[in-house]
């Protein structure tokens, strides 16, 4: 009862450190990894470019170029950009890219 007290006094809660998990979260299942085919990548400077271009969005965290495979995967913030986005960047870039899938 003391405790209770000493809280209601001093206007603290005993749940004020539990507040922080729902934005943890909340920032986890925003991120999302998407992999987009990139068929114009035909020499060494073209995964640079198309990395450059995706990475040039807000929002977007990781790009990794597949130069082989003619892939670049991306994972990025939901709330920030979308995929369209972020083709439409490579796009801009002089890559064309779409979902792969």
């Amino acid at each position: 009862m003391k405790k209770i007290l000493a809280l209601a006094l001093f206007g603290l809660t005993a749940v004020a450190p539990m507040t922080a998990i729902p934005a943890v979260a909340q920032s986890v299942a925003a991120e999302q990894t998407v992999t987009f085919a990139v068929d114009n990548m035909t020499c060494a400077l073209c995964p640079v470019t198309v990395k450059r271009a995706m990475e040039g969005v807000e929002g977007v965290r990781d790009v990794e170029i597949d130069f082989e495979a003619r892939t670049a995967t991306v994972v990025f913030d939901t709330v920030a950009t979308s995929a369209d986005a972020i083709a439409t960047a490579s796009a801009n870039g002089g890559y064309p890219a779409r979902v792969a899938g």
